[in-house]
């Protein structure tokens, strides 16, 4: 890693995507639905270094529209915004670069470099579309063991992540329990609540009902942005609060007070969805949406394992839980829910209930205690892993 004259002391500096195919007969992905999926591309980043006891890395998650870029910055030209979450992985911050091995990839079914739906299907030589294999949270957690066997690394200090990237840090330690010393989840649930689900049809049917989404089988350059646009609008409204929205736009216009007597954006918190929305369209790929989309709904632990306390039972890692008081989209009851599961399992839990007015989102904010939660938990993981090494 190197670092360009506008880029802050603070960050890992410039960084560089890297991938990896994973082919041949002992790499075919069995999918939870029954189907196959080969050869499989990981996109991933990687920051700090890997000690020599290689016990000092941390896998990252990311959320729907997240990807591997989760810090740093790839040309460091003026203007140019960092990963995605900046704000916790660099040199001194919670995710420390001078201490941890960060590592972070596009999950299976992504658009950014990973395998997914826009990628050319070998067997046809045409992108896959609606021909890709449906897949789960599990299969994500599958493709991410690969990516970590590769790199060389046997056990997890920590896997980290928000939303489906909680999902994930859910679901690691469930899957390889001798793998993870330390699970945390951030604004996560055990299984996407009705309403939840609701949301995320209604976004579905936003880009299937775009006349250019031809059935999946658009041209890349020519995806259904109209619907796709929709569908990010009404998933945005889900990580804002009401009190967010208050402070941000209040009833605002965005011609000071006058109404303009129109049908298009009158009010500053239109222009900002609408805004939104068309930064959206340039940057993701409207197929991958409705895979991803479902893969959430899909996420069940109580179905998978018949509870909670049947899922965990199998873990050996601890786990920090993290909720939002204003998350109205994961409530604190869904974490609370997870906290009692772990607890019935006689799992070592601890749980922060983060005052925030910022909604779902605030694990992507600044303002909020969840750097120094987690700074604290990973501190407590490395000397409770070194007394247990003596």
């Amino acid at each position: 890693m190197s670092r360009g004259s506008e880029i802050p002391d603070s960050s890992v500096g410039l960084v560089e995507t890297q991938s990896v195919t994973f082919r041949g007969a002992e790499w075919v992905l069995q999918l939870e639905s029954g189907k196959t999926l080969h050869p499989v591309t990981v996109a991933y980043e990687t920051y700090g270094r890997l000690s020599p006891q290689k016990d000092n890395a941390i896998l990252v998650c990311h959320a729907l529209s997240g990807d591997a870029h989760a810090a740093g910055y790839h040309t460091g030209k003026p203007g140019e915004k960092p990963g995605w979450w900046e704000m916790l992985i660099g040199p001194g911050k919670p995710l420390d670069t001078d201490r941890y091995f960060i590592i972070c990839s596009n999950f299976l079914g992504g658009c950014k470099g990973t395998t997914g739906p826009a990628d050319i299907d070998p067997a046809t030589g045409r992108p896959y579309g609606l021909n890709f294999p449906f897949y789960t949270v599990r299969d994500m957690v599958q493709v991410q063991k690969w990516l970590v066997d590769y790199l060389g690394i046997h056990r997890l200090l920590a896997v980290i992540g928000g939303s489906l990237g909680g999902m994930q840090a859910l679901q690691w330690p469930i899957s390889y329990p001798e793998m993870v010393l330390g699970a945390i989840p951030i604004a996560a649930t055990a299984r996407m609540s009705p309403q939840a689900i609701a949301f995320n049809e209604v976004a579905r049917q936003a880009i299937m009902s775009d006349p250019s989404w031809n059935y999946g089988l658009y041209k890349p350059d020519q995806q259904p942005e109209s619907g796709l646009a929709l569908a990010r609008m009404i998933a945005h409204i889900t990580y804002l609060s009401e009190n967010a929205m208050l402070r941000k736009f209040s009833r605002r216009m965005i011609d000071g007070t006058e109404r303009g007597f129109k049908l298009g954006a009158d009010f500053q918190v239109e222009s900002y969805l609408h805004h939104q929305g068309s930064t959206f369209v340039k940057r993701f790929d409207a197929n991958t949406y409705l895979y991803i989309t479902r893969a959430m709904d899909y996420f069940d632990l109580h179905l998978d394992y018949g509870s909670l306390k049947n899922a965990f039972e199998p873990c050996k890692s601890s786990f920090l839980v993290i909720s939002f008081t204003s998350d109205w989209l994961f409530p604190p009851s869904q974490s609370q829910e997870l906290v009692k599961g772990l607890r019935q399992a006689d799992k070592n839990v601890s749980y922060c209930n983060i005052g925030s007015d910022q909604g779902h989102d605030a694990f992507l904010l600044p303002g909020n205690r969840m750097g120094d939660v987690v700074s604290g938990y990973l501190t407590r993981l490395e000397r409770e892993d070194r007394r247990a090494g003596k």
